[in-house]
């Protein structure tokens, strides 16, 4: 009798990816969405600095770009669910555009209106998120969707650094028209989205060769959710209420809970000590200018991580790694205390970032544990907790620089970040984040 031996699937390479037509395009959205947005953060800030002098007021700008997202995924990811994700896309990225045309045409706005216009704008972030990701799973199958979130995550950290490497040549040029290549970017993409999408398979009653939603469509002739309502005006009703029943429902799932608290806990304390890197810098004896390649030095580590994790590493690896992984996010930072060498400083920073590639051993159970009608407003609330997290921390973590110093505040988030990831062992163990047998599979659209 002969037995037959298991033969390993093969190794999911980054060109079975990107032969997909679709992920191409949800690709170059997120590129130009994470640019655009770098734009409008970094230009904004500067903006209200020239014109206030108040450093106090240029960090709430950049913080207007991320705190107000806890809102709009708290209140508005349902319609991710309940609209077309390209409408979505398109429809969010035009309102996006709106603060960068407003400010870089008038940059002698008044700051509260400035501020106004951008937190409006980040409200509507993670509902392209969650539509973005909504999508995928229905772009790509199985563990190509793993890699597949691994190369968005790779193009939003390269686009970082993109972003602060561009941000000192071209706002010595464009000052305060900076904004207008944040607006630049949003239209771009909305462009490129409604012309390069194909309605998702997920799209509940729009059948994939329908026209786009808007308020003069005619229902579809899929099942209806209202009498006579337009497929647009019958989505977008309630949708306040329906995303927080939606939040709801997903936070009293213990599983999904959990993957939420492993997604969102070790990286909001990382935050916390990457918003204080200026001030560390300084205190290291070592001009402002030094810590513009600290700041780089996290995203390139997740860069790096994301790569070697993504696509060296099969999945049952990756599960593995999550847990020693996520320690990586905090442990290094707890060598800052000592005030070591510049280099060091550098490679611990390198070291946390290249640490958040433990999210993706997580990626396909958090997926699998997402109710369907709710799978994009379970990434929406994903995306929310993780800017909500970079919206809190950092204010947190400047409290305490401000009464033990920049050095002991980052270490503190070190700290913060092991503990959270030791509390959470049990649900990062590999055994818990494995495949269950009877987790649906997941058809590309073709």
């Amino acid at each position: 009798m002969t037995a037959t031996a298991a033969v390993p699937a093969p190794r999911t390479t980054y060109r079975s990816v990107f032969a997909v037509g679709q992920f191409r395009v949800l690709c170059a959205s997120m590129f130009l969405y994470v640019l655009g947005f770098e734009f409008e953060i970094l230009g904004l800030s500067v903006v209200v600095y020239a014109q206030t002098r108040s450093a106090f007021l240029a960090a709430l700008a950049f913080a207007m770009g991320f705190g107000p997202q806890a809102i709009g995924g708290a209140l508005f990811t349902s319609l991710a669910d309940r609209l077309p994700p390209r409408a979505v896309i398109t429809g969010g990225m035009l309102l996006r555009a709106v603060p960068g045309v407003l400010i870089g045409l008038a940059p002698g706005l008044p700051v509260a209106a400035m501020l106004v216009l951008v937190a409006l704008a980040a409200m509507i972030a993670p509902v392209f998120s969650a539509a973005v990701s909504r999508m995928l799973p229905d772009v790509l199958d199985g563990d190509r969707y793993v890699l597949g979130r691994s190369v968005l995550s790779l193009t939003a950290a390269g686009t970082q650094i993109v972003g602060l490497g561009l941000g000192g040549a071209v706002l010595a040029v464009l000052s305060g028209r900076w904004l207008l290549l944040s607006a630049g970017c949003a239209l771009v993409l909305a462009a490129f989205a409604r012309l390069g999408l194909r309605p998702s398979a997920a799209d509940a009653g729009v059948p994939a060769d329908a026209a786009p939603p808007g308020p003069s469509s005619a229902p579809s002739a899929g099942p209806s959710s209202g009498p006579s309502a337009g497929p647009a005006r019958t989505a977008t009703r309630g949708a306040v209420r329906a995303t927080l029943a939606g939040n709801a429902e997903l936070l009293a799932n213990h599983r999904v809970r959990m993957l939420l608290l492993a997604q969102w806990l070790p990286g909001m304390f990382a935050a916390g000590a990457e918003s204080l890197i200026v001030p560390y810098t300084e205190s290291l004896g070592h001009p402002a200018a030094a810590a513009s390649p600290l700041l780089a030095a996290v995203p390139a580590g997740m860069l790096a991580g994301d790569v070697v994790i993504g696509r060296f590493c099969r999945p049952a690896m990756r599960r593995r790694l999550v847990f020693p992984l996520a320690l990586l996010t905090g442990a290094p930072l707890l060598v800052l205390i000592l005030h070591p060498a510049w280099l060091v400083v550098a490679t611990a920073l390198f070291s946390c970032g290249l640490g958040f590639g433990y999210q993706l051993g997580i990626q396909q159970a958090f997926l699998d544990s997402l109710p369907e009608g709710l799978r994009g407003q379970g990434f929406g609330l994903l995306s929310t907790g993780l800017m909500g997290g970079q919206g809190v921390t950092p204010p947190l973590a400047g409290a305490v620089a401000a009464v033990a110093g920049p050095a002991a505040a980052m270490a503190a988030a070190g700290a913060a970040t092991v503990l959270a990831t030791c509390c959470l062992r049990h649900s990062l163990a590999a055994r818990q984040l494995a495949p269950s047998p009877a987790s649906p599979s997941r058809i590309p659209a073709s």
